[in-house]
């Protein structure tokens, strides 16, 4: 007879995902996501598979997130300008609920070169977030909030540039009124 599952599995993943956020993959291991998740080493296996296929549901669910995120802020916004800084914004605060920094940039530079499964999440996560502001940058070239007559495309890259940048910049002890100034001239790129 079978047993049921004595967690919940949206709660234990969740764990995980923060703690290969706070921690790395190669620094975490096996015995620290058992603890952390509350599970039993066995329940982990055969719920999740091997420490690498869990990692990579944590990286799914954290996308899932981030675009969420990402999603409801520009819906939030009033105008292509306000929904850029409000990414910015995001991106130097982070999320009420998990590590500082970003998984996706954490993994890209710890793993990228050596596991392209890693890699590839890494490069659609960034494909979003810039087709996003180039989108947002179109609009508001558009509609005469942005003067720059750069291509979307181009200032966007830009712009994604430095929200990277930043993303590495926030785990350290740069300031915030620092990675705001940078984001601000960032922006105002946007109306040269």
């Amino acid at each position: 007879m079978a047993r049921n599952r004595e967690f919940d599995e949206n709660v234990v993943l969740q764990k995980a995902m923060e703690l290969f956020w706070e921690q790395g993959y190669e620094k975490t291991s096996i015995n620290d996501l058992v603890e952390r998740m509350g599970v039993h080493r066995r329940s982990l296996y055969d719920t999740f598979g091997d420490k690498h296929a869990l990692f990579m549901m944590a990286i799914d669910r954290y996308e899932s997130a981030t675009k969420s995120n990402l999603e409801s802020l520009v819906s939030r916004s009033k105008s292509a300008k306000q929904a850029i800084r409000f990414i910015f914004d995001y991106m130097i605060e982070g999320s009420e609920d998990g590590p500082t920094g970003c998984l996706f940039v954490n993994s890209a530079v710890e793993l990228a070169s050596r596991d392209s499964e890693v890699d590839a999440k890494a490069c659609e996560s960034f494909k979003f977030t810039e087709e996003l502001l180039a989108e947002l940058i179109r609009k508001g070239q558009h509609n005469g909030e942005f003067q720059s007559k750069e291509f979307a495309e181009v200032l966007a890259a830009s712009l994604h540039n430095t929200l990277l940048g930043i993303r590495v910049l926030v785990q350290t002890s740069v300031g915030k009124d620092k990675l705001n100034l940078i984001a601000n001239f960032s922006m105002s790129l946007l109306d040269k």
